[in-house]
């Protein structure tokens, strides 16, 4: 069985609500003000977990701009860049992650990061953060596996554009490495996501599969996606985050504002409680309702020795009456005394 586990104060686990990662990525555009105020909002809407991306351009690719290093894909959203172009505009500085995290800090969030390169990961570390996300494009790159694997912190992964060997090998190498806290987040990485290539069914499955908490990268718009797969066994949700998607940004098309954060912290937390257990009984708090399902009642007055009929007795509510499962016994049986309408059927009215 699966063991609950913290990340600072916050506890993964089937018994507590669903942990919600805003990720500020690259919707800063370039302003610590920006940033700032994003992390302001993530935490005004409720977010639990405050996550950037730590890498330059330079540790993500090289400047070229021939083949794949060029983005001729029309329907990209960042089509006609290079590689280095785009990670230029998008990184977040180094040197605004401390201040940022702080920030996070203070407003009652955890505040962490994906490390692209092992030079991030050591970043990290002296910045204390308590776990690390992998990304979907780096969740084969073994020696950045192995990196951070190696710090003892829990690990959180995406399983975006991979195979279920591709999934089971990175798994091996981040347990062999020494991760003991693991959660694997389903993943489709297209930006954005369609609700038809989201997959949830897959969140249970993996959980069977690697023994571990399971939940879901959300590249789709709303939070419908996110909510629905709490049912189906996710306890980590991270979703795009920006202030306003007006404001543009290399990650405004699939990212959600305030008012949708807000939402999905209070929808995600409902959907937790609400699967409760399997329950067969009447609960306390349904006992009062009982009055409004049907019963058998006297419709017509009837006197003493008088056969019951379908016009004399009938199956309405209220349900203080013989249940109606017994109309059908009744039909033909004489009354003992008077009884007049309105008067619910009891068995010594027999």
């Amino acid at each position: 069985m699966i063991s609950s586990f913290k990340i600072g104060d916050f506890t993964i686990g089937d018994d507590h609500k669903p942990f919600v990662i805003a990720e500020m990525s690259g919707n800063h555009n370039q302003s610590l003000e920006k940033a700032l105020e994003i992390v302001d909002a993530a935490a005004e809407a409720g977010a639990h977990g405050l996550k950037l991306q730590t890498y330059t351009a330079d540790t993500m690719t090289i400047p070229h701009d021939k083949g794949l290093f060029y983005i001729d894909d029309l329907k990209s959203l960042w089509h006609g860049k290079t590689l280095h172009d785009l990670y230029q505009i998008a990184y977040t500085p180094w040197e605004w992650h401390k201040e940022i995290f702080e920030r996070a800090r203070s407003k009652g969030m955890i505040p962490f990061s994906t490390p692209f390169d092992a030079t991030s990961v050591d970043f990290l570390e002296d910045l204390g953060v308590q776990v690390y996300k992998i990304a979907s494009f780096e969740n084969k790159d073994w020696p950045l596996l192995k990196k951070i694997a190696s710090t003892g912190k829990p690990v959180i992964m995406s399983t975006g554009a991979s195979r279920l060997n591709d999934i089971a090998e990175s798994v091996s190498i981040l347990r062999e490495n020494g991760c003991k806290h693991l959660v694997l987040l389903k993943c489709t990485s297209t930006y954005p996501a369609s609700a038809e290539n989201t997959n949830l069914k897959t969140i249970p499955h993996m959980r069977e599969m690697f023994d571990c908490f399971t939940g879901l990268s959300d590249h789709t718009g709303g939070i419908g996606a996110a909510v629905a797969s709490v049912a189906l066994g996710a306890r980590v949700i991270e979703k795009h985050f920006t202030v306003n998607r007006a404001d543009g940004g290399v990650d405004s098309a699939f990212s959600i504002e305030p008012h949708e954060l807000k939402a999905l912290v209070v929808e995600s937390e409902r959907a937790w409680k609400a699967l409760g257990r399997v329950e067969y009984e009447i609960l306390k708090d349904e006992e009062a309702s009982l009055r409004f399902k049907r019963s058998i009642y006297v419709v017509k007055d009837i006197k003493a020795g008088e056969e019951f009929t379908e016009e004399n007795i009938r199956i309405i509510r209220p349900g203080d009456g013989l249940e109606p499962k017994y109309f059908e016994t009744l039909l033909g049986k004489t009354a003992r005394h008077d009884m007049e309408r309105g008067t619910p059927l009891t068995w010594n009215s027999l």
